[in-house]
């Protein structure tokens, strides 16, 4: 497995190593002692999945309290993936990264806790996957508004085209945002 550095420490992007014959192609989704070279979680206590269509924008969400890392990647289609720090106490606080995964290229992102996530979907549809470090809780999800001029998230969509669900519509502006110190 490739395990490539991203502008965001502690963000990283996984390349696993793709066979290919005239049936199709393999990788390894999880090798528990690649993700221990790697300086990953190995430990999960949830899995997610997700089917969106075309130019859905999911984002961008995180827990407080009860925080969550994230392992995503896609099953089928392709997607524009991001992460934002959102650590006050770190140099990069406020950036963010993005990277395209899909079924094709069997990346995945690490996305550690403290950092917000969302997604676009590239293709007619996907199949987004994650496994998470902490459990679900309703009452510690937060998200911040997609859209937001301040953070200036370069979405593959536009936004006449992006299909936003009410929650994510809602989303807190950056400056009103609850962050991590």
């Amino acid at each position: 497995m490739n395990v490539i550095k991203t502008a965001l420490p502690g963000v990283l992007i996984l390349e696993p190593k793709i066979y290919k014959d005239t049936r199709g192609a393999f990788c390894e989704t999880y090798n528990e002692r690649l993700m221990e070279q790697a300086g990953l979680p190995t430990r999960w206590v949830q899995d997610n999945f997700s089917l969106s269509r075309k130019n859905v924008i999911r984002g961008i969400h995180y827990q407080v309290n009860n925080t969550q890392g994230k392992l995503v990647r896609v099953t089928h289609g392709s997607v524009w993936d991001m992460a934002i720090d959102l650590r006050r106490s770190s140099a990069t606080f406020g950036q963010h990264v993005g990277v395209e995964l899909s079924g094709e290229n069997c990346r995945m992102l690490w996305i550690p806790e403290g950092f917000g996530h969302g997604f676009a979907v590239l293709s007619e549809v996907a199949g987004f996957a994650y496994k998470v470090t902490g459990y679900y809780s309703p009452a510690d999800e937060r998200t911040l508004l997609w859209n937001d001029p301040e953070i200036a998230v370069p979405w593959p969509v536009s936004q006449q085209e992006a299909i936003v669900s009410e929650k994510d519509q809602q989303g807190l502006a950056w400056q009103q945002a609850e962050l991590f110190t």
